[in-house]
């Protein structure tokens, strides 16, 4: 569906292309889908989600001062729309449950699974890490991006990035031995 408004422009910035909201919806939209996914919004609200990171990128655009790359400035939106969805109360009254119902997966279609099943593994270890070492780990470690693009997205100096990196990482793979083990992520 075309926005309404895609005359919204801006010049291509040094870190990466720019140009209208459809533009940027046609280059930016998966990134988005997995950032979101990553940090945390359950997948029955991510379309709402993923739309309101557009309201938001809609409203914001032609300000954009490109003083960092379009996807870190796009990714603090996401990160700020996640905070936002976890903040409120339908979301904090939902019960969570250890383990999600897994549905009947054919045998032919194993390694579909296994990598399924490996998705909700760390998904289940990330929603266990705070937000800042969360964005930090996900934009560096599944998103590859640079450090330095890391830091201006969560908007933090590099050392303090380096820093809640090195923690995550401790705390996936404290959580994943645990898991091993037969504990849960937490």
């Amino acid at each position: 569906r075309e926005p309404r408004d895609s005359a919204v422009t801006v010049s291509p910035a040094a870190g990466g292309p720019a140009g209208s909201l459809k533009q940027v919806f046609d280059d930016q939209a998966p990134f988005i889908w997995r950032s979101l996914r990553h940090l945390g919004i359950r997948e029955s609200d991510l379309e709402d989600i993923f739309q309101e990171v557009f309201v938001v990128i809609h409203r914001k655009l032609a300000d954009f001062e490109q003083r960092s790359s379009l996807r870190t400035w796009i990714y603090g939106i996401c990160i700020r729309v996640a905070k936002d969805y976890r903040r409120r109360a339908y979301v904090r009254r939902e019960l969570a449950v250890a383990h999600p119902p897994v549905t009947a997966e054919p045998a032919s279609q194993e390694r579909d699974y296994l990598r399924t099943e490996a998705r909700r593994l760390m998904n289940d270890i990330l929603n266990h890490l705070d937000m800042d070492k969360r964005a930090v780990f996900v934009l560096y470690e599944i998103e590859g991006l640079p450090m330095k693009q890391v830091a201006e997205a969560v908007g933090c100096p590099l050392q303090t990035a380096y820093s809640r990196l090195h923690a995550a990482r401790r705390l996936v793979v404290e959580a994943a031995q645990r898991m091993e083990n037969g504990g849960g992520a937490a």
